[in-house]
């Protein structure tokens, strides 16, 4: 039995091994060619998805590469000292993968959500395999914290379960405010758990007086500041004011006037190329999602609907998110600093600032400042998450560490505890990770409830909508 659990552990281990880039064009071509599209059509698809992912990691290497640098100097210039340690998403997805739970998270979801699908509980196939580790992060650390695998998988299915639900609940709107992503939600946990602070909030804001009447999108954007409200400009200006932030004096700054100007073309560069990047998603998802809706309609007729689950890199790059994403960046270093009881100073985790607000431009209808004000508030939070979970965080990560000790992405510097804002900050990860932390029993039982609430409502909403 041992050997068979080593042999499907090294098995799903090689497969998140490949990575998104290297997955996605296989279950592609797979997929397209399960539901009728020619073998090359299929693989130009897929192709096309894992360019993307090739180009998605370049961008966001550059942002890391070019910023962190800067940051680090602003961190140690105003003597930025707090005592979690951010370690990034790459290597929370290390740490996660890394597990017993992380190891057979793959196998386990997927059946889950093929009963969900067979029982009428979900629409939505989840075919992101890669962000999987998002459900093995949360069982991971509840695993560490409470010692039983039992509870990490609890925990890790939990989490699974409800974003499948919450995936279906808002793959309308996802799908009318993003144009090219017909048949597609996004189940991925980091992103749906900001999606009920953007409803709150935003419905707030409609009573606020003054901010109610202001509706600038990224095209108002533009119209109203001209070039200083184009996302290419806005990523120079403020990679220019990091990069002077990063000089300990005027004549520094006067010195190192190359590098901060290459900052801010960087940044620039950043801005306007994720946004073509992200077009290579939509061309591969167009064949794969037409001949789905059109197998779906011969076979079921107009009454069945079937989403496709994707990565929330396919629509990272509306102008929207990437102007407040960027805004927010400078702003997110002085909260980690002003915000009383915070332990957390984000810096590698920057570069996932763009995916906070991918479900919840849907509801803000790429509102910039409704959406900047939503980012705040939920950055705000998160960071208190964040430190709330260090030291179990920090437990999984060490304990990663010592089986593994040629990973150096997932070893903690001593003295410091682990932490990242995807997927620490949370709330849907919060809300595990505590109910089993401070309730044991009696928050396994609310889960359990809720869970289950939700997935009757969703099947329900599900029969009435095919009656229709």
């Amino acid at each position: 039995m041992e050997t068979i659990l080593q042999g499907l552990e090294g098995f799903f281990g090689y497969i998140i091994a490949l990575g998104a880039a290297v997955m996605m064009p296989i279950i592609f071509t797979i997929l397209g060619v399960c539901i009728g599209i020619k073998f090359s059509k299929a693989l130009k698809s897929g192709l096309y998805v894992g360019v993307g992912f090739v180009g998605l990691g370049v961008i966001t290497g550059l942002l890391t590469s070019a910023l962190g640098p800067a940051l680090q100097s602003v961190s140690d210039i105003y003597d930025l000292k707090l005592q979690v340690f951010d370690m990034g998403w790459p290597a929370a997805a290390s740490v996660a993968y890394n597990t017993l739970v992380g190891s057979f998270i793959i196998p386990v979801c997927l059946a889950i959500n093929l009963v969900l699908l067979g029982l009428g509980c979900t629409k939505t196939v989840n075919i992101d395999l890669w962000n999987y580790w998002h459900f093995a992060f949360i069982g991971a650390v509840v695993f560490f914290m409470t010692g039983s695998i039992g509870w990490g998988f609890f925990g890790a299915i939990v989490c699974y379960i409800i974003t499948l639900v919450l995936a279906d609940l808002t793959a309308k709107r996802f799908q009318q405010f993003y144009p090219g992503m017909e048949g597609i939600s996004i189940p991925q946990p980091f992103c749906q758990g900001f999606m009920p602070f953007a409803i709150v909030i935003n419905k707030a804001l409609d009573y606020v007086p003054g901010i109610n009447k202001v509706h600038i999108d990224s095209e108002g954007m533009k119209k109203k500041f001209g070039l200083f409200g184009e996302p290419l400009v806005l990523g120079v200006i403020i990679g220019i004011l990091i990069g002077c932030l990063a000089c300990e004096s005027w004549q520094a700054v006067v010195d190192n006037i190359p590098v901060t100007l290459g900052l801010g073309i960087k940044m620039g560069a950043v801005m306007e190329l994720i946004p073509r990047i992200t077009g290579l998603f939509i061309e591969g998802l167009k064949p794969i999602s037409e001949a789905t809706r059109e197998l779906i309609a011969r076979r079921y007729g107009d009454k069945k609907e079937l989403y496709i689950g994707m990565s929330p890199a396919l629509v990272i790059g509306h102008p929207t998110t990437l102007v407040v994403s960027l805004l927010l960046i400078p702003v997110t270093l002085v909260l980690a600093v002003a915000l009383p009881g915070n332990q957390f100073l984000p810096l590698a985790s920057l570069a996932g600032m763009f995916y906070v607000f991918v479900m919840v431009l849907p509801f803000t209808q790429g509102n910039v400042l409704r959406s900047f004000i939503v980012g705040l508030v939920v950055i705000s939070i998160g960071l208190y998450f964040v430190t709330l979970m260090a030291p179990d965080f920090t437990l999984a990560a060490r304990s990663v560490a010592e089986v593994h000790p040629e990973d150096k992405s997932v070893a903690v510097p001593e003295g410091f505890e682990a932490g990242a804002i995807d997927f620490a900050s949370s709330p849907l990860a919060m809300l595990i990770y505590s109910a089993v932390k401070y309730l044991k029993y009696v928050g396994a039982g609310l889960l359990v409830l809720l869970t289950v609430g939700m997935v009757a409502w969703n099947r329900a909403r599900i029969l009435a909508s095919q009656k229709k």
